[in-house]
């Protein structure tokens, strides 16, 4: 395991004053995975609170998170944040995330300050001088079998717990262990008492980062997350028309939407906020199938259809992610997706295309045509890939120059100023009928001051 060398300097300044400094939690996790960790948390074992302060003075400017907890926040001379603690032991006294009490011990044996953590995969341990891995509850084992196992009986009493196993099964391929499932399942109806704050911090981090978007159902079953997010458990068991689903119901649709998603993302190298719009749409694009399925005789054959299902599923997606927490601007992009998933079929003209770029802002083109890559392929065994209108559809807008944003306005306030134009409420109405104009195709660059003179010459006639 490889690790910075203030991380090194400051377990020997531990084992100095007669301490000893261990690496924990996600970091020896993902060096086992042999990935990189942003994160290098530090558990001190052997000394006070105010020794470890004395200690780690020289290091750089420090934070005490809160004296109960005995954690401190270590920010260094390269602006690196590091989260230095002693252990602690736990007992619960409420419900809910907060209702702990907190006692820092210093000489806590390692493996039982462990038990309080979540996942074995959590709970291991690293000396950084002596570089002694410390396994005392299967961690190793549980993640070469890609197994999310519960160190002890206190996983109960923390329900943050199961959206953090959702994340981390997203994460790296991991299904629950039967015990841990049980423990979760018993745990959901906590899930209001969380803070929403942290609700959203483990719903991003998956949209954000997962990998195995096919653990996603399966989790939620085994959890019992569904039955906390009716909109989801909603499209168990919706019919779809074989004929182009033959994969199964709206939820198994989805499932394959979301694997498929993740390719998209990993191939076009869409990361952060982008990804998590992307995943996001993805899991909510189909809501509203569940209100809107029926059966309906078209071209002499009775079919399964959804008629309206795409703007009922962007209500839906935009009020399931506000109780998520998710912030605005991430929700009305992704709401704008949903709305607008079917678009390549109707987008059949330079008009229709400009139209959709208004519609889908401050979402874009481009966002979509992923999106609509992801649903096309979320239908095995039918072939994968882009649909021919949606083809047709990002070469027109590459041509028109909206794969990424709606046209630019090309007559502006300055334009109304240099026909003699004072400022006034009648800017914006003139304005919006221009863009409107030009939406519809009624001038080009090379003609839009003569258009626009026109008009000019018409409204003083009146």
């Amino acid at each position: 395991m490889q690790v910075s060398p203030i991380v090194i300097a400051i377990a020997l300044a531990v084992r100095q004053r007669g301490g000893r400094a261990l690496v924990v939690g996600g970091a020896v996790r993902d060096a086992l995975l042999g990935e990189a960790s942003s994160d290098c948390d530090l558990e001190v074992y052997g000394l006070s609170l105010d020794e470890l302060l004395s200690a780690l003075t020289a290091f750089g400017r420090l934070d005490l998170v809160g004296s109960d907890f005995g954690v401190i926040k270590l920010t260094d001379v390269e602006g690196a944040t590091h989260d230095v603690a002693i252990p602690r032991a736990e007992r619960k006294t409420g419900a809910g995330h907060r209702g702990f009490s907190v006692a820092c011990d210093p000489h806590l044996p390692p493996a039982q300050a462990a038990l309080r953590r979540d996942f074995t995969i959590n709970a291991m341990s690293w000396d950084p001088l002596t570089e002694e891995l410390l396994d005392f509850h299967g961690g190793v084992v549980d993640l070469r079998a890609r197994v999310l196992r519960q160190v002890s009986s206190q996983f109960g009493e923390d329900p943050l717990r199961i959206l953090r196993g959702l994340q981390f099964a997203g994460r790296f391929g991991l299904t629950l262990h039967p015990a841990t499932a049980t423990s979760c399942a018993a745990l959901v109806g906590d899930l209001p008492t969380l803070p929403i704050e942290r609700v959203t911090e483990e719903w991003m981090k998956w949209a954000t980062r997962v990998q195995h978007a096919d653990t996603f159902v399966p989790y939620l079953r085994a959890s019992g997350l569904l039955l906390a997010y009716p909109e989801i458990a909603a499209l168990e068991g919706v019919p779809q028309e074989p004929e182009w689903h033959p994969e199964g119901d709206v939820l198994t649709h989805t499932g394959h939407v979301l694997s498929a998603a993740v390719a998209v993302a990993d191939r076009d190298g869409v990361v952060g906020e982008a990804r998590a719009v992307l995943m996001f749409a993805a899991l909510t694009h189909d809501f509203g199938k569940a209100a809107t399925t029926t059966r309906a005789l078209k071209h002499g054959r009775w079919c399964t259809v959804s008629p309206g299902h795409e703007r009922l599923s962007s209500e839906l997606a935009s009020e399931f992610l506000q109780r998520l927490g998710v912030k605005q601007s991430l929700r009305v992009r992704v709401a704008r997706l949903v709305a607008n998933h079917l678009g390549h079929l109707q987008a059949n003209s330079a008009r229709a295309l400009r139209r959709l770029a208004i519609r889908l802002q401050p979402a874009s083109v481009q966002e979509l045509l992923r999106l609509i890559e992801a649903d096309t392929s979320g239908r095995p065994p039918r072939p994968t890939g882009i649909p021919p209108s949606a083809v047709r559809l990002r070469e027109w807008a590459e041509q028109a120059g909206v794969i990424n944003a709606p046209p630019p306005a090309l007559l502006q306030g300055r334009h109304l100023l240099a026909h003699g134009w004072k400022p006034s409420p009648r800017f914006g109405v003139v304005l919006r009928e221009a863009y409107e104009a030009q939406l519809e195709g009624a001038f080009t660059v090379e003609t839009a001051q003569a258009w626009l003179a026109n008009r000019l010459e018409r409204l003083a006639q009146r």
